[in-house]
C-alpha cells in the first residue's frame, strides 16, 4: 500500500515582494536569495440580482414606508429591502418566489395566515424566523399601512418608536 504525503500549509505567495530588512541577503553575493514575488487572491463579492425593476406594488411598500422615521431603501441578499437603522423591515423576494417577506412577531403570523392564507404564507426557510410572506398583488390596500408600520415598531429603535408615538399626539 503506497503512502500518501501530507500537503504542506504553505502561505500563497502575495504579488507584493518581500521587503528587505536590515538582515536581508542582497543578490549577487555568496548564499544570497532573491525575493520572489508573491500572488495575492483577490475575493469579490458576488450578489444576486432581480432582472427586472419592482413592480407598482413594491413601489407602494416604499411609499408607505418611508412615512416612517429611520426607513432606508438598501438592498437584502441581492434584492430590494427596507432596513430602519441597519436592522430588515422588509424584502421583495426574487420574482420566481413573487411576494414580500416582512418581519411580524409569531403570534401574528398565525393569525394573518389562518385570516387570510391566500394573501399570507411562510415556506420552510421562514418557519423559525418572525417573518411572513405577502402576496402583494392579492392583499388590500387598506391592510398595507397597519402590516408596514407593525413590522417598523419591531424593529425600530425605541427611542424612535416614542418620538414617533408623540409627533402623532
Amino acid at each position: 500500500m503506497a503512502k500518501l504525503k501530507k500537503r504542506s500549509k504553505r502561505k500563497r505567495p502575495t504579488q507584493k515582494s518581500q521587503p528587505r530588512g536590515a538582515g536581508a541577503k542582497r543578490a549577487g553575493g555568496a548564499g544570497a536569495s532573491v525575493a520572489k514575488p508573491v500572488l495575492r487572491t483577490k475575493l469579490r463579492k458576488v450578489t444576486l440580482q432581480t432582472q427586472t425593476a419592482p413592480g407598482a406594488e413594491y413601489k407602494r411598500v416604499c411609499e408607505i414606508a418611508r412615512r416612517l422615521p429611520g426607513v432606508e431603501e438598501s438592498t437584502w441578499y441581492g434584492t430590494p429591502g427596507l432596513k430602519v437603522k441597519g436592522r430588515i423591515l422588509c424584502r421583495l423576494r426574487s420574482e420566481a418566489e413573487g411576494a414580500l417577506a416582512i418581519r411580524c412577531d409569531f403570534l401574528d403570523r398565525q393569525i394573518l395566515m389562518q385570516a387570510d392564507p391566500g394573501v399570507f404564507f411562510v415556506t420552510d426557510h421562514y418557519l423559525n424566523y418572525p417573518m411572513v410572506l405577502v402576496r402583494l398583488d392579492k392583499i388590500r390596500r387598506s391592510a398595507l399601512p397597519d402590516l408596514i408600520e407593525r413590522a417598523w415598531r419591531m424593529v425600530a429603535p425605541p427611542k424612535l418608536v416614542a418620538e414617533y408615538d408623540a409627533s402623532k399626539r
